[in-house]
């Protein structure tokens, strides 16, 4: 098997420009539609809309590799971090502030070059104990192969499918000082096609020893905000690559073990991009639903303990508000949680459910 960066005039990657130019076009539209619906809205909703989308990314881009992040420790990290104050804030474990260190980092401050030092700096925030799982592993510095090649495999232990090999240890500094002169260099293609680059080029070299897909997802979104021109982030691409997850890493592995085309992949990542802005539209539904319900309610009199709640639900809950989610919500007894929800009911705000007795649930009004 030859992998692309066995190719001979690797890393030099072409793609068919008029097979993308349509494409890219309307990508780019949507793209401005967007940010200029976002503009047009209050400082609240979009610091509301923004603060969705980071948790979303940075949940989903670690959901991808199979990791669980506690959502709300997640929504708290970045919230105390852009200093909004919100309701509901919680304590975060360490290495949810580590991904958000490394997000925040590549999405607030993209304006700042691209380096090892920088990339080191990522790699040790998402691994602060120097451990993946279980195992030990190299944080903060380029891997060296001590335990065989870079390979990504799956199936069961003696039956594994070697689906990609990375180049070899040896090679990784000057993979890596070829990449980054080029991030930081190239001018000469559309921004929003660099960042489907870059994201195929880091995660073909590997040079870490574990969160390489997470960290190419972050040197993508760095890319897209500077091709925007701000810090907001208004879409999450990692949580449409997450609804597609089987496609992405099919689309990864044959470009992988293809030539140096690679308009195919160009071309999947703008589809992916263009799905993730139908994605943010629809959040953009949501968050002003959301500030039209608060504007409604703006005068009935509502405890903290019933703003957290309706906020959750406003936000999207598994499933219907019982009594017992309530009391979970608002770390309340059962008893009050019932008296809180019945307050709620004869306010207009919740309705109950038609199902009654030990299933009987409730929903915004």
């Amino acid at each position: 098997m030859t992998y692309i960066h066995e190719r001979e005039n690797w890393p030099v990657f072409r793609w068919q420009d008029d097979q993308l130019a349509t494409l890219l076009a309307e990508v780019r539209h949507r793209q401005g539609r967007l940010l200029g619906r976002m503009e047009a809205l209050g400082f609240a909703l979009r610091t509301e809309a923004s603060l969705h989308s980071l948790t979303e990314e940075v949940v989903k881009s670690s959901e991808i590799e199979g990791e669980i992040l506690d959502k709300d420790q997640v929504r708290s990290s970045i919230a105390r971090r852009l200093g909004l104050d919100i309701a509901g804030l919680v304590p975060a474990d360490r290495d949810v502030e580590g991904v958000v260190d490394m997000m925040l980092d590549a999405a607030q401050n993209y304006e700042d070059p691209l380096n090892a030092d920088r990339l080191f700096g990522w790699h040790a925030a998402l691994f602060p104990a120097g451990r993946s799982g279980l195992t030990k592993i190299r944080a903060g510095t380029w891997r060296d192969d001590s335990q065989g090649p870079m390979q990504v495999v799956s199936g069961p232990f003696g039956r594994e499918k070697v689906h990609y090999q990375a180049p070899p240890a040896k090679q990784i500094y000057r993979e890596m000082k070829a990449f980054l002169k080029w991030f930081e260099a190239e001018r000469r293609i559309d921004p929003v096609l660099k960042a489907g680059v870059a994201h195929l080029w880091f995660v073909t070299i590997h040079p870490f020893e574990d969160g390489n897909g997470r960290i190419a997802r972050a040197i993508a979104d760095l890319a897209l905000a500077r091709s925007e021109g701000t810090s907001q982030r208004f879409y999450s691409m990692s949580a449409q690559i997450r609804v597609e997850r089987t496609a992405y890493y099919e689309m990864l592995e044959k470009t992988q073990k293809g030539d140096l085309d690679i308009t195919e992949w160009l071309r999947w990542f703008l589809e992916c991009l263009d799905r993730a802005f139908t994605r943010a539209e629809e959040l953009l539904g949501s968050v002003m639903k959301k500030a039209l319900f608060w504007e409604r309610v703006a005068d009935t009199s509502i405890n903290e303990r019933q703003r957290k709640v309706l906020n959750r639900m406003l936000n999207g809950i598994e499933g219907k508000l019982t009594s017992s989610k309530y009391a979970k919500f608002a770390k309340t007894s059962q008893d009050t949680a019932g008296r809180d929800i019945i307050d709620l009911v004869k306010k207009g705000l919740l309705t109950r459910d038609e199902a009654g007795g030990r299933s009987t649930s409730y929903s915004l009004v």
